[in-house]
């Protein structure tokens, strides 16, 4: 029987990181993986000469931005809560029934 864990390289710039994934969710860290390095060359190339600490904490800024904004748009409550405000605002008024 197969293991449900699997021990991975995760390479990040330079630095190699073995980590134990559930095998279901290696792509999920493949893909993170390639992610972070796309980031991290982008950074390099963009702001030579400034050194693996700083395309690091870059990349990671850059990647949690886009995860807070991705989390934003899909947070429905404000959305929900205007909602309810205007149809108890529409329902007060008497325009429709409340049945």
């Amino acid at each position: 029987m197969e293991s449900e864990n699997l021990k991975i390289t995760i390479r990040l710039g330079k630095m190699l990181f073995p980590i134990t994934v559930k095998r279901r969710e290696e792509e999920i860290y493949r893909a993170a993986e390639k992610l972070i390095n796309e980031r991290l060359n982008f950074y390099a190339g963009k702001y030579q000469h400034q050194g693996d600490e700083t395309y690091m904490a870059m990349a990671i800024l850059d990647i949690a931005v886009a995860l807070k904004k991705d989390e934003q748009k899909k947070d429905a409550s404000p959305l929900m809560e205007k909602v309810t405000t205007l149809l108890q605002e529409i329902e007060s008024s008497g325009l429709i029934d409340k049945k």
